[in-house]
């Protein structure tokens, strides 16, 4: 009986149990999870020479000293002593502190704090984090595990490959690669020089990005900008908002500007201004590119050449200039200046068009090609061809070959006016005003003498083969001529045949009138 009351007893507790077990199986799970959950958090102390507790000098700390290792979800971190917050999942660090996650990044310092639950470690002095190539040195440092960021605020440097970038303040993502610089920015490179106040850069593809006011500096070579990237590795500069760059006297400036530093070349789209103070010239347009390696510059789409070498500037326009650079980096260099297509150019005293040109700072010699006309005052000269030579930037003689033909206007009679055709004409100028003319082969003659109030009495025909003109203020004051033959009429009884010397044409409605009207192109009718 006994036995059985026993028996009953045992089995009784064992279903009790067991029925207890199926209940409880749900309610374990849980906190099997957050017992894992918190073992996961906690920061563990792995070893210590010598552990002790101090309740007068510090109650809520173990002082760990000799060797100290802690571990916290996946990173391990060493100092030579240590206070220990269990409590607060925390502690602090001492001497020789590092930390290594992973096999790419560590942080050493001379101090460190490291809050567990929110995975944040505050280094302070001698602080240098390493990241694959990217190392970044400062005093103070944040590094927030949690997002991958590193902070510093007390100044810093960070070393990626031969780049070097220093701050007042930064951050840096150890996860993206990605770095912000502010205030008192420098970045410097074996080939470059940056300032700025606000810098991203991405250590990743080593790619700069200015947000702010910014000098690059690259040999010879200034860029400022106020936004755009740059590409350490392969020197390359994309620029918006007016960037301007600047090279030995000359600067480009544009909408948009691309530089590539390794090749010398930059670009520039819309609203481009290119001016070079050395020689005193500029072009603009909405397209504009120069080579500085090897002096190629060229301009288009509404390009206009300015020159502003001399008291009046000269606005040229057309529809491509090309600026070729002979000799480069010697003393004999010179360039050729190319105008191409519907070029028209207006100065206060001279005006001209013709269909291309060529200006040679060799020789001085700027050279016009296809239909060329010239303006000046009351007079138009035309031919196949005309020179124009330049001396210390003023015109000092001009020669104009084959079909050529000088017409002056009368101011007192504007139906009445001198002409000379000839095969071959030459003009020689003094302080930039005409003083003498000559006229070669197959010369004809038609000209108005006039006396009083400029009113002309009698009408010279002649036919030669030389004539030279010497004129003072622009009027004149003698004519030679060897053998000749012709006939003065007066004004009224001029034949027909005589008073328009043979192709005759005042091409005055092709004549640009400003600075503005050399957009607007008219053909010769």
């Amino acid at each position: 009986m006994k036995r059985s009351l026993i028996l009953v007893l045992v089995l009784g507790l064992l279903g009790f149990m067991a029925a207890d077990a199926q209940k409880g199986k749900g309610k374990r799970k849980k906190p099997a999870r957050t017992a894992a959950k918190a073992k996961d958090d906690r920061v563990y102390l792995v070893h210590a020479d010598v552990l002790h507790f101090d309740q007068y000098k510090n109650p809520d700390a173990t002082i760990l000293n000799g060797k100290v290792h802690f571990t916290h979800v996946g990173a391990r971190l060493y100092c030579d002593s240590a206070y220990f917050y269990e409590a607060s999942n925390s502690f602090e660090a001492f001497g020789h502190v590092k930390m290594y996650q992973g096999d790419t990044l560590s942080l050493t310092s001379d101090y460190a704090y490291y809050d567990g639950n929110e995975q944040m470690a505050r280094a302070r002095y001698n602080v240098v984090l390493k990241n694959r190539k990217t190392t970044l040195y400062t005093d103070s440092l944040d590094f927030d595990r949690l997002y991958d960021n590193a902070y510093f605020f007390e100044g810093g440097k960070m070393v990626d490959g031969k780049t070097t970038l220093t701050s007042d303040w930064g951050e840096y993502n150890t996860k993206t690669k990605m770095s912000v610089f502010n205030y008192d920015v420098k970045m410097k490179s074996p080939k470059f020089y940056l300032t700025t106040d606000t810098l991203y850069y991405d250590n990743a593809r080593s790619i700069a990005h200015i947000v702010g006011p910014s000098d690059i500096f690259s040999g010879k070579s200034h860029i400022y900008s106020e936004q755009g990237y740059y590409d350490t590795s392969k020197e390359q500069a994309r620029l918006m908002n007016r960037s301007v760059l600047m090279n030995q006297g000359k600067s480009m400036v544009g909408d948009s500007v691309y530089y590539d530093s390794k090749q010398g070349f930059s670009q520039a789209f819309r609203n481009v201004v290119y001016v070079d103070s050395v020689n005193k010239n500029k072009l603009t347009g909405n397209y504009g590119e120069y080579w500085e390696h090897t002096g190629y510059a060229l301009c288009t789409d509404s390009a206009v050449a300015i020159d502003f070498s001399q008291g009046d500037s000269l606005f040229m326009h057309a529809d491509t200039f090309k600026v070729v650079t002979f000799n480069i980096e010697t003393d004999s260099v010179y360039r050729k200046i190319h105008a191409f297509r519907h070029v028209r150019a207006y100065r206060t005293d001279v005006q001209a068009v013709c269909d291309s040109l060529v200006y040679n700072s060799l020789d001085s010699c700027m050279t016009m090609y296809h239909d060329p006309i010239v303006w000046n005052v009351n007079q138009q000269l035309v031919g196949d061809e005309i020179q124009v030579f330049m001396k210390d930037s003023v015109i000092d003689h001009a020669h104009v070959i084959n079909n050529c033909f000088s017409i002056q206007q009368l101011k007192s009679d504007t139906a009445c006016y001198n002409q000379v055709s000839s095969k071959e004409m030459f003009a020689w100028f003094v302080r930039g005003k005409i003083h003498e003319t000559q006229a070669k082969d197959n010369v004809l003659i038609g000209y108005f003498f006039e006396e009083g109030d400029s009113v002309p009495i009698i009408y010279n025909y002649q036919e030669t083969t030389e004539m030279r003109m010497f004129l003072k203020d622009r009027k004149l004051e003698r004519v030679w001529t060897p053998k000749t033959s012709g006939t003065m009429y007066p004004p009224n009884q001029i034949p027909a045949d005589k008073k328009r010397l043979q192709g005759f044409a005042w091409y005055d409605y092709v004549r640009p009138l400003s600075r503005h009207d050399i957009f607007r192109w008219r053909p010769k009718k």
